[in-house]
């Protein structure tokens, strides 16, 4: 069956040979060539200012450049979101975007927010982090905290779920033969909407 897929490429870098942008290829490419619908959203494209106060974030319109990522997003009910790990996080450009993108009155209520009001329910997600260091020590001594976060407290709280995974180690240096196979691996995973 196919499925409406949203490739969010959160790579501030427009460099072309940053991974991410060949990660966003594969998986797009992948998808597209079993028949689902894609979409993708560059953040390297993207214009819009920071949030300083609350009052502009709850403020009734957005930017231009983010009503047309929450379009996308209300479109979508796969979202697919690839970033580097940057100082233990997503880069801040990225977190910008979130921080936009999921207003009140878009992502959930306008009044106090509770767990389970998220208005974005019924949309899955895969996020997919590329890093310099090994996946299982990520894993094993960070506990993957960036992960939990953004699965928990960002796109869970607003109704995103489930959330699978993807973690690409070691990508300081990567051989040609390993970065072809991660590609291929992205691809699959485009082709089945995981």
């Amino acid at each position: 069956m196919a499925r409406r897929i949203l490739v969010l490429d959160g790579h501030p870098d427009p460099d072309p040979r940053r991974f991410c942008h060949a990660l966003a290829d594969a998986y797009a490419s992948g998808a597209a060539s079993a028949g689902h619908e894609v979409r993708r959203v560059d953040l390297s494209r993207l214009e819009f200012p920071d949030l300083i106060r609350r009052d502009d974030w709850e403020a009734a319109s957005a930017p231009a450049a983010i009503l047309g990522v929450q379009e996308d997003i209300a479109w979508a009910q796969h979202l697919v979101i690839i970033h580097p790990l940057w100082l233990g996080f997503m880069p801040a450009r990225l977190k910008a975007l979130f921080e936009q993108t999921f207003r009140p009155g878009f992502a959930f209520g306008q009044r106090e927010r509770t767990v389970g009001d998220g208005r974005l329910k019924g949309r899955t997600a895969r996020v997919i982090v590329t890093m310099g260091m090994p996946a299982a020590i990520y894993r094993g001594f960070y506990f993957a905290h960036a992960l939990t976060a953004l699965r928990r407290n960002i796109l869970g709280f607003v109704g995103i779920g489930p959330t699978r995974t993807t973690i690409v180690g070691n990508v300081e240096g990567i051989s040609d033969a390993r970065c072809e196979q991660w590609l291929d691996r992205i691809a699959g995973l485009g082709r089945r909407a995981i």
